[in-house]
């Protein structure tokens, strides 16, 4: 098995734009009505638009680290696109940094799957609240092969960024059942990339997943203070 010999097909993303009824869904501020022509942004031939659908991306479809309805096709969406030589462009990300849009997108990608994974499912039954009753939430842990499939195009991409938001997405998405089998191929990557990221989160995501996965954390560095749930995520479920 290689590691990218998983069973996820995702729509076309044009289709995606134009055959979903972004109408009927809803992001932070309602109707998701206008999202598929800021979506298509991601594609412009300028990065300041390009910026601007990022931005999209974060506030409203996905605020807080909120999963709305419109936050499931957009998230096909952009996993479907990672591969269009235009994400290559250089964009300034909401927390002020330069680097390509593909890594931002995976860093989306990342903050999606965090939020439906066991972790946040124990999280959410400890203040009284289900995960599998939330539709949205439901249908993100559906499309988890399909990210994967596009995300793992990129754990050996030249670009550091590119590599270390692709590696520290596909962590994410292994909470997965379906997708189990896929971590033993991962686990070396994890240790020899993100375990020595500057990114302080990647680091993080690197030593939650390998614990999560059973392997030895002793000789990884201690991310003391690295709470994911201290801040930056809704006071209502499904967070």
């Amino acid at each position: 098995m290689t590691i990218t010999d998983v069973d996820g097909v995702l729509p076309d993303p044009w289709d995606l734009l134009t055959g979903t009824d972004w109408a009927s869904l809803e992001h932070a501020r309602g109707s998701a009505a206008g999202t598929p022509a800021l979506l298509a942004g991601l594609l412009a031939d300028d990065a300041g638009t390009q910026a601007s659908a990022l931005r999209h991306l974060d506030d409203p479809v996905h605020h807080q680290n909120t999963i709305y309805s419109a936050t499931v096709p957009a998230a096909a969406y952009v996993a479907a696109i990672l591969g269009d030589p235009r994400t290559g462009t250089v964009v300034v990300d909401r927390d002020g940094r330069a680097l390509p849009l593909r890594a931002a997108l995976l860093d989306w990608v990342t903050s999606v799957a965090i939020e439906v994974d066991s972790e946040a499912e124990a999280h959410i039954a400890g203040v009284g609240f289900c995960l599998e009753e939330y539709p949205e939430s439901v249908q993100i842990r559906a499309l988890r092969p399909g990210l994967f499939q596009a995300v793992s195009a990129f754990l050996h991409a030249p670009d550091l960024a590119v590599r270390e938001a692709a590696i520290a997405a596909a962590v994410s998405l292994l909470d997965a059942p379906e997708l189990v089998q896929q971590r033993a191929l991962l686990t070396p990557l994890v240790r020899d990339v993100l375990v020595c990221s500057d990114n302080r989160s990647s680091r993080f995501i690197a030593r939650r997943g390998l614990k999560s996965w059973g392997e030895d954390t002793v000789l990884l560095p201690d991310e003391q203070g690295s709470d994911r749930w201290a801040g930056g995520c809704s006071s209502e479920p499904p967070f």
